[in-house]
């Protein structure tokens, strides 16, 4: 279990960096005329993001849920992916990529990257993390319970997204 609390931990330690790149950027997009759309429901993201890491980590201690390691090296593997794509996403969207919903007036589209091929892609590595990371050590109660509450989470906050988005003009695809 200490393998699986360190990769815990280290996806713990990739969500503050993201935090601190949200918070640079926040400023970024501030001083370019921004306004954050939807704040309501970021509150709720932080708490189910921090309950996600917490839940793996106590379900598998307090359950005493067994790494199978079939599933769980796969899974671990699927956990990596994730965040390259989430980093993919970061690099892609530069300034523009927040944890908030802020939109730079005046700025098109991306549509290079990742967004290419799907309009929400860091979604997609947070529903495979959310997945993966608590089945890597066989924590399916909290991959169900994250499941279904980022679910309800995503259809609100993709909605205000792509309600921000929509203000937008569409750029040509940049790689």
């Amino acid at each position: 279990m200490i393998w699986y609390t360190a990769l815990v931990l280290g996806v713990a330690v990739e969500r503050v960096a993201e935090l601190v790149v949200a918070r640079r950027n926040t400023r970024w997009s501030l001083a370019r005329g921004s306004t954050e759309a939807g704040g309501g429901h970021y509150p709720a993201m932080v708490v189910l993001h921090t309950a996600l890491l917490a839940g793996c980590l106590a379900e598998v201690h307090f359950a005493d849920r067994p790494f199978l390691p079939a599933l769980g090296w796969i899974l671990a593997a699927v956990v990596v992916a994730a965040q390259a794509l989430r980093w993919w996403c970061i690099t892609t969207l530069g300034p523009r990529w927040n944890t908030r919903v802020i939109v730079v007036p005046g700025l098109p589209l991306v549509t290079g990257g990742p967004y290419r091929w799907l309009r929400h892609p860091n979604y997609v590595a947070v529903v495979a993390e959310g997945i993966a990371l608590p089945l890597v050590h066989g924590a399916w109660v909290t991959a169900a319970v994250f499941t279904l509450l980022n679910a309800v989470l995503m259809a609100v906050r993709i909605r205000c997204e792509d309600e921000a988005l929509a203000r937008l003009p569409v750029a040509e695809a940049r790689a």
